[in-house]
């Protein structure tokens, strides 16, 4: 697969973007607990709904995203799991976990809805984007080739 080097970068890039994933949502749960910025921004571009409407449209948001990020949590344990147990799938499926989550990181940060802003205040959009990052570097180490002089533990030559 990768070389022990490698492999273990990816591990500890893959745990980083765990901890990213809790923190992001420990994010919307200090936000609505205190600033409550995505009731705000939709108080903003709805400037009509009654403050009912607006807490049940917050607490859908914080639904939705809570169970990405659970799907998020799950996502990094096994590629984790892969990485950890040097399975040869870790690399397609870590790079397709990747992309899947990048690109529903990228729609919740620039998808508009009807009022013409963002669906997302851009803070708590970006908060769910920063976990990317950690998965573009498990993805860069996890498709690392070993040099050629190199064994990977089950002995065979790259």
């Amino acid at each position: 697969m990768t070389s022990t080097a490698s492999n273990r970068s990816a591990l500890l890039a893959a745990y980083a973007g765990l901890a990213l994933t809790i923190a992001a949502m420990f994010v919307l749960f200090i936000d609505r607990a205190t600033s409550n910025l995505i009731a705000a921004h939709i108080r903003h571009g709805y400037p009509d709904y009654s403050p009912a409407r607006i807490n049940s449209a917050a607490t859908l948001y914080l639904v939705y995203l809570s169970v990405l990020g659970g799907l998020g949590v799950l996502a990094w344990l096994g590629t984790i799991w892969l990485i950890a147990r040097r399975r040869r799938i870790a690399r397609p499926i870590g790079t397709a976990l990747f992309m899947a989550g990048t690109g529903v990181a990228l729609f919740n940060l620039l998808i508009t809805d009807t009022s013409g802003e963002t669906g997302l205040p851009t803070l708590i959009g970006l908060a769910g984007l920063i976990p990317s990052t950690a998965g573009l570097i498990v993805v860069i180490m996890l498709w690392r080739r070993t040099t050629p002089h190199t064994t990977d533990p089950e002995g065979i030559r790259s």
